[in-house]
This record gives structure tokens, sequence and C-alpha cells, in this order.
């Protein structure tokens, strides 16, 4: 091939073809991961990737900056956040603790039908639900460093997970029905008793290292731990700090109706299709 035609294949052609073998091993992964999706992903049984020291150059920069961002979302993303929570107050560790909606294999479970929107959603919409729900802001820059970032981040932690393969310790533990319909009346009791200390008698906790849970500065009611069971899943688990487990999965529903009974902002109608 002579410099000549050489030139023109590399400007007209070679971006075309790059785009499609991009987009034939999306449908791959979205093939798999769907075909997983079928299945209902009946066993979670791949171990989380071990932690490595991230890469060197831009790449390990904007992974970085990945990881800060979960950690302080409000201070990286003011812009977007409209309350005083960061997505480590629900992903703990940064998004790498087992049984707190863990990060790991996510990348290889999406593009993924999310059943709230009603269709199939690629990972970066999966983010923006978070920020225009428990962030009570606004949908991210698509292309943004920010976006960038935090897909990077979760890649990372997804490294070496086949697509369409759940992690141990996915999303929060599921808890067996209440015995009884969760009391916010009970639940009043047990806070003052074991969360007022930290989270304040009136739920404002103390941000950024304690989340508050009800009130302007909490997740909006479009939020996924504004549901009792979600919550009470998460209480069970991790809450009382220092005490993890000490609570009955009734005290755990009660707790989490108390919550659910305290005013959260209204979601933005604007973002109701996240």
């Amino acid at each position: 091939m002579t410099a000549g035609p050489r030139r023109r294949f590399q400007s007209e052609w070679l971006p075309a073809i790059t785009t499609c073998l991009l987009a034939l091993l999306a449908l791959g992964n979205y093939l798999v991961a769907s075909r997983a999706h079928a299945r209902g992903f009946v066993a979670a049984t791949v171990p989380a990737p071990a932690v490595a020291p991230l890469p060197d150059g831009r790449l390990g920069a904007s992974i970085r900056l990945g990881q800060e961002l979960v950690h302080a979302t409000p201070q990286l993303a003011g812009a977007y956040v409209g309350n005083a929570l960061s997505c480590a107050d629900c992903h703990l560790r940064d998004g790498q603790q087992q049984d707190a909606a863990p990060f790991a294999g996510l990348s290889g479970e999406f593009p993924a039908w999310n059943r709230r929107a009603g269709r199939v959603i690629p990972l970066a919409e999966r983010i923006d639900e978070c920020f225009v729900r428990s962030e009570n802001g606004t949908p991210l820059p698509p292309l943004g460093r920010r976006m960038t970032a935090l897909l990077a981040y979760v890649a990372w932690l997804s490294r070496g997970v086949p697509a369409g393969d759940r992690v141990i310790g996915r999303g929060f533990p599921p808890l067996p029905p209440p015995a009884r319909r969760p009391s916010a009346l009970a639940g009043s009791a047990l806070y003052r008793l074991r969360c007022a200390a930290c989270h304040g008698s009136g739920g404002a906790g103390d941000p950024p290292s304690i989340p508050p849970l009800w009130g302007a500065q909490a997740y909006n009611q479009g939020a996924g731990m504004n549901q009792v069971r979600t919550m009470a899943a998460f209480v069970h688990r991790f809450m009382p700090l220092g005490g993890a487990g000490s609570l009955s999965p009734q005290q755990a529903y009660d707790l989490a109706a108390y919550v659910h009974a305290h005013p959260h902002p209204a979601l933005n109608p604007k973002y109701a299709r996240y």
C-alpha cells in the first residue's frame, strides 16, 4: 500500500473499523451478561479480586479519582450532589466491603435490565441513578472526567471477574420476612438507645463522617435506602457501629420503619426515568 492510500485508509476507514470492533465487543459483553441474568444469578461463587496497587500514569490517576469521588462525593462532585451523603455511606470501604453493595464485578453485569427504569441500561446510567436519588442531585456529564473516573474505578475492582458472573457478597444480604409488621414506635425506642449517639436525635448525623438519615441533607424518596427492607438489611448487617450483628432482624425492620417515617426530599420528577 502506497503512502497516499495508506493515509486515506487511516483517516477514513480505521476509525469506522475501530468503532465496529468496539460495538461488537460491547454486544458480546451484553449477550453474556443477559444470559447470566436469564439464569437469575442463582449462585454467587466468584470471589472479589484481591486489592492491588493502582497502575501508573493517567489510568491510575483516573482510577484514584474514582475512588476519591466515592469517598467524598459532595466535596469532589458538589455541582451534581444535593445533600451531604457520599457514595461510601452505603457502599462501605469505598465500594469494597462485602455485603455492602460492593462494586467488584459490576462492569461485567452491564448493560442490564433495570426494573425501576423499565429498560436495559448501561452502568453509567446506574451510577446516575445514585446521583439523582441517593445523592438527591443531577446526572453527571456522560463523557466527563468524573463519570470516566467512576467507571474506571469500578472496572479496576472488577478486573478478572468473568462477564455475567456475580461476586460473593454482592448487594446487601437479604433478611427473612419480619415476624410482625415493622413498627416505627418500637424503632423510636431502639433509635434513642442504639443510634442517636452517632446520628443525633434529629437524624442529622455529623457529615462527612456520619451520614444524615432524614431531612434535607439525606437521600430522597426515590433512593433504595428509602425502602424499609433495604435499610433493614443494611442495618442488620452493619449497625450500630462497633456492634454489627447485635440487632435482631425484627429490630432492624423497626429501626428502618422509624427512619422511613421521617421526611425525605422528593425525587425531582425531571429525573424519574433514572
